[in-house]
């Protein structure tokens, strides 16, 4: 389920401390141009020469409270930055946790075959952990109808089934709320289901969000797209390409595999040619030599 529970505080208390330590910094700086009273160091260790900048506004905060000045009005800058500073801090641990936007996410538009079962998925983006609280929310709106039945919800851990509406036993929560995912199926589709669900997802303290919604369209038969025609011209096109670029590299190989074998053997002729005019002609053979 995430980091939850006391892992969830420990990560808020990091956070928290992450900004007060900015503040007090800036603090600091101010009450270093405005005050002129020398720092106490009873905080920081004996031990260390240098110490923190939370332990030196600290000191000087201290110091301002038991200055005489403190006391006197008008207040001086000195005395106007520490009761800032202590009222910045009393705010910072007493103002409640914002929340952030969640983003949710279903498909546009989905198409099925009538009887089949369909997965409708939801899921969300959250700046946060997944909380223990973790909710989803289902919503079905006919097409032609304005209002809305709610067919499912997850809380606490527990998935609620619609048992009364038109998709009684036949919605089944098959997500993962770890993981973020708030999918349900559908089963045995009719005509009747065709309309738009909606999914709401809450993430504690992120509860501010928009709905997502993806319309459901029954069929007897799945409709060919446009994207599948589309596609499909685009791949016979890239084919024709493909098998025109084969056949002419295939057209150079073989004409140039001609013209090398011819080139070889013109090669050999002439120099053949050569080798016989280098040796001369040849002598007739003399008559008495020849044997009857």
């Amino acid at each position: 389920m995430g980091r939850a529970g006391p892992m969830r505080g420990v990560w808020l208390g990091i956070n928290q401390g992450t900004v007060c330590f900015l503040l007090l910094s800036c603090f600091e700086a101010l009450c270093r141009v405005a005050s002129s009273i020398p720092p106490l160091h009873f905080l920081s260790p004996p031990c260390t020469r240098t110490r923190s900048r939370v332990g030196l506004f600290l000191d000087r905060l201290l110091s301002g409270l038991r200055h005489p000045s403190f006391w006197e009005l008008p207040a001086k800058p000195e005395t106007m930055l520490t009761l800032l500073a202590l009222a910045s801090v009393v705010l910072l641990g007493i103002v409640p946790e914002q929340s952030q936007a969640i983003v949710i996410y279903t498909g546009w538009e989905r198409h099925a075959l009538l009887g089949s079962d369909i997965r409708l998925s939801c899921s969300f983006f959250s700046w946060r952990w997944t909380s223990e609280d973790v909710t989803f929310s289902w919503t079905y709106r006919p097409d032609g109808s304005r209002d809305s039945i709610s067919i499912f919800h997850y809380t606490g851990g527990a998935a609620y089934v619609d048992n009364k509406g038109p998709f009684r036993d036949r919605v089944e929560f098959v997500g993962n709320p770890g993981r973020r995912d708030g999918s349900i199926l559908i089963k045995n589709l009719d005509f009747n289901d065709n309309g738009t669900f909606t999914c709401d997802a809450k993430n504690p303290p992120d509860i501010v969000g928009r709905p997502s919604s993806v319309r459901l369209l029954v069929f007897e038969k799945v409709p060919i797209q446009a994207g599948v025609i589309t596609g499909a011209i685009i791949g016979v096109v890239l084919g024709l390409l493909v098998l025109i670029v084969v056949i002419y590299y295939l057209m150079r190989f073989l004409v140039a595999r001609r013209v090398f074998s011819l080139s070889v053997s013109k090669h050999g002729k002439k120099k053949k040619e050569g080798s016989q005019q280098r040796q001369g002609p040849v002598p007739p053979a003399d008559p008495s030599k020849i044997k009857v």
